[in-house]
């Protein structure tokens, strides 16, 4: 479970509250924590009082979806979707003019401000927030076994808030990827507490081809991508993307052997299920985590150990944060020769 992120809960349940009730549509991509959120809401709430819905795993043709959520709603149902082109305006209408309280989430950022652009006030979106150092430190827990401290464990809060650090910063500050580098360093920890808290070892691990972050952003990678159009030359944008970020269109277009305008079409598709985003006409991945899944698994063979220890250190040591600055040396004071009484300020020397 995450931590409870009160700011963000208190911000959802001010929207239902209001009068009349705003609904709250939270906007975070993979691992972000909106699913965590909706059932920790959920929970509070009532489970007979409250609907949570996964879309993604239900949905199919209109028919077919509507048929799947009221065979387990508690609530009574009057509506239907008719037609295709415009369901999703529709469906956006009819929650808007309902009198019951909704909370939506999107993995899919760029569609869902583009849908909700011209709709009424009542949707308030909510961007998904990284965790803080705070957060971080709570999913770390204690860093410690159930045998006690081993002693490579750092139970000084200067060093438990490095570690914090470093592990937020290798997490771009995704909940998914912080809970999995906080679980690792403690299985790390119980298999004898040596590299219990060396953050770079556990993220090398979890980006092995069975580790927890590689099956991860797997999912992520072409869960967006057959969400898109073009499957096989954004792949191959990904993949240059992946050897250098920061190039221009003119630049990929170059690599790609494609023109501007085809390259054009292939990185707003990209841009349109949050793979790339573009600063300054510059595209780059908007998950960092997902770059050096490409860099390691789009290939003809699954990463060695040493594929691993290289592009994890290459993502790694950009992130680190400084370490904490070594207390000063103590002052000795000066030995004195004569015996007995506060010195004197003369020193006997043999």
């Amino acid at each position: 479970m995450l931590t409870p992120r009160t700011t963000l809960a208190r911000r959802v349940t001010a929207a239902l509250d209001a009068s009349p009730s705003r609904i709250p549509v939270l906007l975070g991509g993979c691992g972000s924590g909106r699913t965590t959120l909706l059932r920790q809401l959920r929970d509070r709430i009532g489970r007979t009082s409250v609907q949570h819905i996964d879309v993604e795993r239900t949905a199919t043709t209109p028919e077919r979806f509507l048929r799947a959520v009221t065979a387990v709603s508690p609530f009574p149902v009057a509506e239907s979707f008719p037609g295709l082109r415009r369901v999703l305006h529709d469906c956006l209408d009819g929650l808007s003019a309902s009198g019951n309280r909704f909370v939506l989430t999107s993995r899919y950022v760029a569609r869902a401000l583009r849908l909700l652009r011209d709709r009424t006030s009542r949707f308030e979106v909510i961007d998904m927030p990284a965790l803080s150092i705070e957060d971080t430190l709570d999913i770390l827990g204690p860093l410690t076994t159930p045998a006690g401290p081993p002693s490579d464990v750092p139970q000084d809060p200067q060093e438990a808030d490095y570690l914090a650090r470093t592990v937020n910063a290798l997490a771009d500050g995704r909940p998914a990827y912080v809970r999995a580098l906080a679980d690792e360093l403690a299985t790390m920890r119980e298999h004898g507490g040596a590299g219990g808290t060396d953050a770079i070892s556990a993220l090398a691990a979890l980006l092995a081809t069975d580790g927890r972050l590689a099956k991860l952003c797997s999912f992520c990678y072409e869960l967006r991508l057959h969400r898109a159009r073009g499957y096989g030359a954004l792949k191959a944008i990904l993949e240059i993307l992946a050897e250098e970020e920061g190039l221009t269109l003119t630049e990929i277009s170059q690599r790609l052997q494609r023109t501007p305008g085809s390259t054009k079409d292939y990185l707003s598709w990209l841009e349109d299920v949050d793979l790339v985003a573009a600063r300054q006409k510059r595209y780059s991945f908007s998950d960092p985590m997902l770059r050096v899944w490409v860099r390691l698994h789009c290939r003809p063979s699954a990463p060695n150990d040493d594929d691993l220890a290289r592009e994890v250190h290459r993502y790694a040591l950009p992130r680190l944060p400084q370490p904490p600055e070594a207390p000063p040396a103590r002052k000795e004071e000066p030995a004195f020769a004569m015996a007995g009484g506060p010195p004197s300020g003369i020193i006997e020397i043999d």
